[in-house]
């Protein structure tokens, strides 16, 4: 099955350990998955305006800043999000990134979400995700998640893993990445299937 895969990487620092994160999981999908075609949208290299009632207007700012996003991810199969936990929480940008997702970019579509953090922490932007981000862009998040920890030592590039846990963190970036795959090509069925009113039922409850 060929397939597009969106990762977005949700730090607002440029360079950021997100966005190093993001770099791997792109090399790491080309080269083991060469059905499928990667893109990246660092939200750190190229900010997003917040969001505001405009949005909806589909004003100019709009239209040059976040449509080019939007026909983006509707080409997509499946996501990857990356996002760094700041004062326990998940980043504004990313929180930004999901408010302006209104035209069914993400629907039905199935994400991994990919946590990092510099220390021992990691779960709260997991939680925070999975219990707000879905109502409304009907984003479809895997049973799995991973959190990238010490992320500063781990992910460095290097072929060859330098740590027990950097080999341990590349193996269950892989592993879901196949689980991520096998949503893929299933949700793919349930798209196709035309059951999702998107006409009389645009927001979730």
């Amino acid at each position: 099955m060929q397939y597009r895969v969106a990762i977005i990487v949700g730090s607002h620092r440029q360079q950021s350990q997100s966005a190093k994160v993001g770099k791997y999981l792109h090399h790491h999908i080309g080269t083991a998955y060469p059905y499928a075609e990667t893109v990246v949208i660092d939200l750190g290299e190229k900010p997003l305006p917040l969001w505001d009632e405009d949005h909806w207007r589909g004003q100019e700012i709009w239209q040059t800043q976040w449509k080019p996003i939007s026909d983006v991810l509707h080409t997509c199969d499946a996501f990857v999000i990356v996002v760094p936990e700041w004062n326990g929480m998940a980043t504004p940008a990313i929180k930004n990134f999901f408010l302006l997702c209104h035209d069914q970019e993400l629907a039905h579509k199935p994400a991994l979400i990919v946590s990092v953090s510099s220390g021992q922490g990691g779960s709260y932007p997991i939680a925070e995700l999975r219990m707000s981000s879905y109502k409304n862009t009907r984003i479809c998040y895997i049973p799995d998640h991973v959190i990238v920890k010490h992320v500063a030592e781990v992910l460095n590039g290097d072929a060859i893993p330098l740590t027990e846990d950097d080999q341990y963190i590349r193996d269950r970036l892989h592993q879901s990445l196949r689980v991520l795959h096998a949503y893929a090509k299933a949700l793919l069925e349930v798209r196709n299937a035309n059951v999702c009113d998107i006409q009389h039922y645009p927001f979730g409850m």
